[in-house]
């Protein structure tokens, strides 16, 4: 089974005194974080960094120390395939790693890639998001509480 790896970042910002995560809308139907492939020459951190920003437009993302996760999945790539291709198309598996990160910024600008985004309190976002992201969203959600400060 062919492998793809990609990174992306948890992100959440303060609404009184509660941490709410951003999760975007694909328009395969889900909701998940930010994330994208690696280009030529980049390290996890500059890949976050620019899918981020391209994907919502936000560009004051502070990685939190201390917290990397991963997601695992297997996906068809299917977009823009016709029914007969759909059928035959390899399933891969797509390895995510994910930082965790603050930001003061509310205003998403989304890219082509989705067709929505929304901040949501964690019990709204686990609800949201499918059953492989659950897992890393709780420990990013733990990781974060178990901290004295979220500001």
């Amino acid at each position: 089974m062919p492998q793809e790896k990609s990174a992306g970042a948890i992100i959440y910002r303060v609404k009184d005194g509660q941490p709410h995560y951003l999760l975007l809308h694909y328009h395969g139907g889900h909701w998940e974080f930010a994330r994208g492939h690696f280009e030529q020459g980049e390290d996890e951190l500059k890949t976050v960094r620019r899918e981020v920003k391209e994907e919502t437009g936000i560009q004051d993302l502070q990685i939190i120390p201390g917290f990397k996760g991963h997601s695992k999945f297997v996906f068809k790539r299917t977009w823009g395939l016709s029914l007969e291709d759909k059928k035959k198309a390899p399933w891969t598996m797509k390895i995510v790693t994910l930082y965790l990160a603050k930001t003061k910024t509310e205003a998403v600008k989304i890219s082509h890639e989705h067709k929505g985004f929304g901040w949501f309190s964690f019990d709204d976002a686990v609800k949201k998001l499918p059953k492989d992201a659950k897992k890393v969203f709780r420990k990013a959600h733990e990781f974060l509480i178990s901290r004295k400060s979220i500001n």
